[in-house]
């Protein structure tokens, strides 16, 4: 039985060489949520902020606009 306003997810990441970029890596993975199943794929490490923050948000959780601010800018750098 899972308890009231709690969330649970496995986060796999790993770091992936690709044949063009030889000698670069890039952070892949992805986040899955336990319950729903429901999985991201991710291709930077600030996807697994912007998957589990929507579920803490609906469990009451403020993260006021500066966190918000911060995850669209390392989205926009590509981190």
């Amino acid at each position: 039985m899972q308890e009231p306003d709690t969330q649970s997810f496995v986060v796999k990441i790993w770091l992936e060489e690709t044949v063009e970029e030889e000698g670069r890596a890039k952070w892949r993975g992805h986040v899955t949520n336990v319950v729903s199943g429901e999985r991201k794929y991710l291709e930077r490490l600030s996807g697994i902020a912007e998957f589990i923050m929507p579920y803490l948000e609906r469990s009451g959780v403020n993260f006021g606009a500066f966190r918000r601010v911060r995850l669209l800018v390392l989205r926009i750098c590509g981190l």
